[in-house]
């Protein structure tokens, strides 16, 4: 069915991966309160897009997440587009479980949610791409940790601020205050994570390299590196 273990690997990731990022649009509209703060529970599922996008960046390559990131953008777009006609069409009276109403509250938020993240989601991978593989040529393929943390660090800055920003705050549905508030704790909350993450991406490293034997675990590394390079050189 596969044609090799490379594929079959970046099949899995890139399912955890697309799945994740499109329930992450769908419940975003919801916000939730911990404490005196303020955030989107969209937030919860991106920590692992960010696992299996360090992954993905380490055996694929630049071009395994660019191209992986335009396919996901693009589902949430159709994503978008099977909403709104869903919301267009009109609930059954008296018969269905949920009115038009209730449907387009909770469905209609998570269209300015997805609008907002396909912005933020491409800028954001751009980004962390850049940053993973900048990373990891100065540190010649050591500290995972360093470059994973690192990338996530900024590129999930400008993604919960570009986010909260075209989602809530341009709209007039958040103040300034509450949009300041509720991205830094987003942010804060999204760097938490990430660190914690952080034994499950070397997991993450020593399950794959199992699976495909130590052998040709270097070999698809340096085919990621090389093709890394020899894209940023294109560029």
């Amino acid at each position: 069915m596969f044609k090799s273990k490379r594929e079959f690997v970046f099949i899995i990731l890139a399912g955890i991966f697309i799945t994740n990022a499109i329930v992450a649009e769908l419940i975003g509209g919801k916000l939730i309160q911990i404490g005196p703060f303020v955030m989107s529970i969209g937030i919860i599922p991106w920590p692992v897009v960010f696992l299996t996008t360090d992954l993905i960046n380490e055996y694929y390559g630049r071009s395994g997440v660019k191209k992986l990131s335009l396919i996901t953008a693009s589902l949430i777009a159709y994503a978008f587009v099977v909403l709104f006609f869903a919301m267009v069409v009109p609930a059954a009276q008296g018969i269905s479980a949920v009115t038009d109403e209730q449907f387009t509250a909770v469905f209609g938020q998570s269209m300015w949610i997805i609008v907002a993240s396909i912005i933020a989601f491409l800028l954001s991978q751009l980004i962390d791409v850049s940053i993973f593989w900048l990373l990891r040529d100065k540190t010649g393929g050591k500290m995972i940790w360093l470059r994973s943390t690192g990338s996530t660090i900024i590129s999930q800055l400008i993604d919960t601020f570009v986010v909260l920003g075209i989602a809530f705050w341009l709209p007039g549905r958040m103040n300034t205050a509450t949009f300041i508030n509720a991205a830094l704790t987003g942010y804060t909350f999204k760097l938490i994570i990430a660190i914690a993450l952080t034994p499950l991406i070397y997991a993450g490293h020593a399950a794959i390299d199992k699976y495909f034997g130590d052998e040709q675990a270097q070999a698809v590394l340096k085919h990621a590196a090389e093709e890394s390079l020899h894209h940023k050189v294109e560029e």
